[in-house]
């Protein structure tokens, strides 16, 4: 049975535990406060951006800027060089005495492997995490979001952009290696960091070291609710073919654009054209979609901590006082003790 002294110790070392979860949680409240701020700040932006490119994005051809993926049905400018490459290998039509007689290429030949290496996709997944811990399953949901990606896309082949330490440590434990590695750092994050990350993987994409970019962040809700979000950042996928007008009450309604306002622009003059406002506005919509999965995952990071900081707080309370308690019915039975040996003492003598 402990004594009072290992008691009171122990009372002791969860004040001090608690103070410090105490102070972590009134600094986590004040940077969550002003990363709250910047996300709200950001939203309307990069939603309007969105909305922008995809309404500009109906005014020129899919396939007019290498970073579009074309509509569905067709095929992506890159995937279209790949075919005729694949198309000129494959033979050749030679006519000979007025038949026609389809030969092979030489050194070409056509297993069933290469058809299926022909279809593995590059893929380059950023997966943004926190460079501390104590922030709850903050990580823990992130991390078991990227495991379920790379599970399934097993055939492909994927390299990771690892954007703080808890994720880059645990992806090297686990895989032996991590790929590219990023600290978030401490600060808030900045644009430039934002810009950086978007000229990385817009290069990777233009040379062909990835076919699809994807980004694993965690959306602020509130703070106790975070959200792992999957978001495709790379090819930009423009939206479908708006849906032909139906007649309600007499009246025509076309009901993507009055979901999504695209209309818009039907009554502004663009200047040079559309197609040179639409280059010039990609590689700035990619940075404004990778700077806010940046402020979402701090403010979602600033939320956790500060939960699972409150949470520590308030069982270190319980524990104090369950310690409190059990000091007290030891100390009453010390007491007790010495109470029995005087009074037996007491009793002998007479």
């Amino acid at each position: 049975m402990p004594t009072l002294s290992d008691i009171k110790r122990r009372i002791n070392s969860v004040k001090n535990t608690q103070q410090i979860t105490r102070a972590m949680k009134m600094v986590s409240a004040a940077k969550l406060r002003r990363a709250q701020d910047d996300i709200v700040s950001t939203r309307p932006y990069a939603d309007k951006i969105k909305t922008l490119v995809g309404s500009l994005s109906g005014m020129v051809s899919p396939d007019s800027n290498p970073l579009f993926q074309k509509l569905a049905g067709g095929e992506s400018s890159k995937d279209t060089k790949r075919s005729e490459k694949t198309q000129e290998a494959k033979g050749q039509e030679e006519v000979v005495d007025e038949t026609v007689e389809v030969v092979e290429a030489p050194g070409t030949s056509y297993a069933p492997e290469e058809d299926a290496a022909a279809a593995k996709k590059k893929i380059e997944l950023i997966l943004l995490t926190s460079d501390r811990g104590l922030c709850g399953g903050f990580n823990t949901l992130l991390i078991r979001e990227a495991e379920g990606f790379l599970a399934d896309h097993a055939d492909d082949e994927i390299s990771l952009y690892l954007i703080g330490k808890r994720g880059a440590d645990y992806f090297r434990r686990h895989l032996g290696e991590g790929g590219k590695s990023k600290d978030m750092g401490v600060a808030r994050p900045t644009y430039e960091m934002a810009k950086a990350i978007s000229a990385e993987i817009t290069a990777d994409y233009l040379e062909d070291r990835a076919d699809e970019v994807y980004v694993i962040y965690s959306e602020f809700q509130s703070a106790l609710t975070q959200e792992p979000v999957l978001q495709k950042i790379l090819p930009v996928t423009p939206p479908a073919p708006p849906v032909e007008a139906v007649a309600v009450d007499g009246e025509a309604v076309n009901a993507d654009a009055e979901a999504s306002g695209a209309s818009d622009l039907d009554e502004c003059i663009l200047e040079p054209s559309a197609q040179e406002v639409l280059d010039s506005l990609l590689p700035k919509y990619i940075e404004v979609q990778v700077f806010r999965s940046l402020l979402e995952s701090s403010a979602s990071e600033h939320g956790a901590r500060m939960t699972s900081m409150d949470s520590a707080s308030r069982n270190a309370s319980d524990m104090i006082d369950n310690l409190t308690l059990i000091y007290n019915r030891v100390r009453q039975a010390a007491i007790t003790k010495e109470l029995m040996e005087i009074i037996s003492g007491a009793e002998s003598l007479k």
